[in-house]
């Protein structure tokens, strides 16, 4: 991981874009894990990749960015310069505009239920987008937007380290149910990684969309585990309905779902993923 902080975003910034050098810098509350996040100014805001493997989504959503910006109902973060390796930092960065507002994971007085709708009308939006020149899903979008197989080693694997921590029948009933189908459609447009920390909130309502990284064209169903992992009760049927995609999709989104809760509680056990699993257990949320 290389080391990043203000006084190497002022660098660079000097270096590269000398007319934002008198812009004060200051590192985002929250960051994420590929990319560190810091404010430039009032209405700017710089994303440097953490490691190489991060690196080459700066390009791609420079350009899919481009893209849906003209489409979807709410922003999404307007590419406004690229930066190039210097003062030993190995790799591309960017220049956002600033989108105002916490996360979603950060806010606990909202209106859950709206939230719920805003967000399953904004994933039909992207559904909608021209796919014209969206890059197919595969190792670049983490395999989102691909058919869920393609992580069932993970599964397995997960269920062996976790051995009788879990119901291993129900959750390998709920895995197969997710292999039974595949996207029928032409490809369209996912987000690939709709986490809380993604997602931005004003005045407790869905305002943006932010970290494009695994964005791709393929198969929705990845992005429909905030059913699991965000909604609660009957939220789930609310951001359901508002999505519109048939039970097909939210079998296989149950196993997007299950995979990921489940290789994240055998590798670093917490409430957490322990509880995202429960829901997936519980509540299939398809008709």
């Amino acid at each position: 991981m290389v080391e990043i902080d203000a006084a190497l975003v002022r660098t660079l910034v000097a270096r590269r874009f000398p007319h934002w050098a008198p812009l004060p810098v200051s590192a985002v509350a929250r960051q994420g894990w590929d990319n560190r996040t810091f404010r430039l100014g009032d209405d700017l805001v710089v994303r440097l990749p953490s490691a190489e493997g991060y690196a080459a989504a700066v390009a791609k959503e420079d350009r899919c960015l481009q893209i849906l910006a003209r489409h979807l109902p709410l922003p999404v973060p307007e590419p406004v310069a690229t930066g190039a390796p210097d003062a030993g930092y190995p790799y591309p960065w960017s220049v956002r505009r600033w989108l105002p507002g916490d996360t979603l994971a950060s806010v606990g007085n909202l209106d859950r239920a709206a939230v719920a709708r805003d967000l399953g009308g904004l994933l039909a939006a992207l559904r909608r987008v021209p796919t014209a020149g969206g890059p197919a899903a595969g190792r670049h979008s983490a395999f989102r937007g691909c058919h869920p197989s393609v992580y069932g080693d993970d599964v397995e694997w997960a269920l062996e380290v976790l051995d009788d921590r879990v119901d291993a029948d129900a959750c390998r009933a709920v895995w197969a149910e997710a292999l039974t189908s595949a996207w029928p459609q032409a490809p369209v447009w996912f987000h690939g990684d709709v986490a809380a920390g993604n997602l931005l909130v004003v005045a407790g309502r869905l305002a943006s969309v932010i970290d494009f990284g695994q964005c791709g064209v393929g198969d929705p169903a990845c992005d429909l585990v905030p059913a699991w992992t965000w909604c609660v009760g009957a939220e789930r049927a609310v951001f359901r309905d508002a999505v519109d995609l048939p039970a097909d999709a939210w079998r296989r989104a149950r196993g997007w779902a299950l995979w990921k809760a489940l290789v994240t509680l055998a590798r670093e056990p917490h409430e957490e993923p322990a509880r995202v699993l429960a829901a997936v257990l519980d509540d299939p949320v398809a008709r």
